[in-house]
């Protein structure tokens, strides 16, 4: 038994010498059979090489080293909002309802834009708006019978939260010449008419106007995304065009007006670059259409900071394109009365926006109006002979079709200016029962406010005017009694003759008289 181990095991040994210990003509070892060489390589059909596997491996580790590049150079860009003040918790209960759920469904979203700037200003802010890499048709199947889409130059989905609404936009990115007219497409003045190329987040940001708004806020991460240092620029008071300056105004001139805003506003200062080109491109506003500059002009007048953004739309030329009616108005000195009435009007808007008073954009069109009405119909009684009422009512129907041409201002506040500027013909007509049911009309507070403007402005008899009426408001029955007699023994009301006409003779008195 141990004779024929020991024979198995010499014979093993012999085979494993034969195999490794033969030697070729050339002294070195041969190669085992079945070993693959490196002369045989070319041999193999190419068919059976498995390069997959390997072509996979190198290609995995180069996007590995791409990705974690990648990752690098963004990380950058991403910056701990608990490091400038912001949580969660500070944003709109809604607007996180809507970045989550788009997250949940596999899209990438976040809180974008105005609002975060604000809350670095420690500014509250005035809406919340979102945006997403989903399409709006996707958003649409995510939020279904929630979701509003609307727009066509510029698609956007609306949220619904009962009265509260949360704007989402797709992201946005730069046009390309293949791009259908359904998608991009621009006048031959380079604004854009249509605005719907998508994109990814970058994209996005630089397609945003300023770097104070490009900003966006993961709540789920609590990071705050900043491509172009807007964190910085507001630091500094720098308002900051994305991109070259001009081709943005040429893209979308209201963002002249926008600058404007943000500059009153904000109390920024707007960088040379981007304020260079204003001028240039200022006859551009010819182009937006007047509802849409209408939308604009109330931003700018009724921001809280309505005087300083009146100067600055005077200093860069800018008003001429809202107003063009004021144009003539408007002297070197800035002194006409049509100006210290425009100033007056905004300082006094600006105090009750402080104070959370609210404010009808009608009173300011009629005061900054005003006289421009009343040098109307100077001249049509003089050239066209007309009374006073006929003059009113004329001037009045040119001055507001020259304003809804400009800024396409709704029928709604119009009817309010006509009753502010009616008034001013009313008030100073006090005898008998007049006063009784002038203070009862609708716009009787709006029409005594811009009296008492223009009694400040004009001083004379209008002083005594308002201070009578103010006694009037504040009075009680009997005191206003007393004020009527008052005013009836100073100025008495002249009765009308009575005018009888002649009667025309009847059937039979012609018959007698035949």
């Amino acid at each position: 038994m141990i004779g024929c181990v020991v024979s198995a095991r010499c014979t093993i040994l012999n085979l494993i010498k034969q195999f490794f210990g033969k030697k070729n003509s050339s002294g070195k070892a041969a190669k085992p059979e079945g070993v693959i060489t490196e002369s045989s390589v070319s041999k193999i059909p190419k068919t059976k090489v498995r390069s997959a596997p390997l072509v996979a491996q190198k290609t995995g580790k180069k996007n590995h080293n791409t990705h974690s590049a990648k990752e690098k150079s963004h990380s950058k860009f991403r910056l701990k909002a608990s490091e400038y003040g912001i949580q969660p918790r500070m944003i709109q209960r809604n607007a996180l309802t809507v970045v989550e759920k788009l997250q949940r469904g596999g899209y990438e979203a976040y809180v974008v834009g105005g609002c975060l700037r604000d809350l670095l200003l420690d500014q509250k802010p005035k809406d919340f708006d979102v945006a997403t890499n989903a399409s709006p048709e996707q958003i649409k199947k995510v939020f279904q019978r929630q979701c509003r889409l609307i727009g066509r130059r510029f698609r956007l989905a609306h949220i619904m939260f009962g009265r509260d609404v949360i704007e989402v936009a797709t992201f946005r990115a730069e046009h390309q010449a293949e791009h259908h007219g359904e998608l991009s497409r621009q006048n031959s003045d380079g604004m854009l008419l249509r605005d719907n190329v998508f994109g990814n987040l970058e994209n996005d940001a630089q397609r945003r106007d300023f770097s104070v708004n490009a900003l966006y806020y993961d709540p789920k991460n609590n990071l705050l995304i900043d491509y172009f240092n807007g964190v910085e620029d507001l630091r500094n008071g720098k308002l900051r065009l994305i991109g070259d300056a001009e081709t943005r105004y040429q893209e979308d001139p209201v963002r002249m007006l926008r600058a404007v805003r943000f500059m009153a506003k904000l109390d920024m200062f707007l960088d040379r670059d981007s304020e260079n080109p204003i001028k240039s491109c200022a006859v551009l506003l010819k182009n937006i259409p007047a509802a849409r500059l209408f939308d604009e002009s109330l931003k700018l007048l009724q921001n809280g900071a309505g005087l300083k953004t009146y100067e600055l739309l005077h200093r860069y030329d800018l008003l001429q394109y809202l107003f063009p009616s004021l144009s003539p108005f408007f002297t070197e000195k800035q002194d006409s009365l049509a100006e210290q009435m425009i100033r007056t009007a905004l300082q006094s808007t600006d105090e009750r926006i402080r104070d959370n008073l609210r404010v009808n954009p009608a009173f300011l069109f009629a005061a900054f109006f005003w006289y421009p009405l009343r040098e109307k119909m100077d001249q049509l009684k003089n050239e066209a002979d007309l009374n006073n009422f006929d003059a009113f009512s004329v001037a009045c129907s040119e001055i507001l079709d020259g304003l809804c041409r400009a800024i396409a201002v709704p029928k709604r506040y119009t009817m309010v200016v006509r009753d502010i500027w009616s008034l001013q013909l009313q008030l100073p007509k006090r005898s008998g029962n007049r006063a009784e049911k002038t203070v009862l009309l609708p716009k009787f507070r709006a029409g005594y406010d811009l009296l008492t403007m223009r009694a400040e402005l004009e001083g004379g008899d209008l002083v005594e005017l308002a201070t009578w009426w103010h006694e009037y408001q504040l009075s009680n029955p009997q005191q206003r009694e007393n004020l009527m007699v008052e005013q009836n023994q100073r100025d008495p009301q002249v009765k009308k003759k009575r005018r009888y006409r002649r009667r025309k003779p009847s059937n039979r008195a012609k018959s007698h008289a035949e």
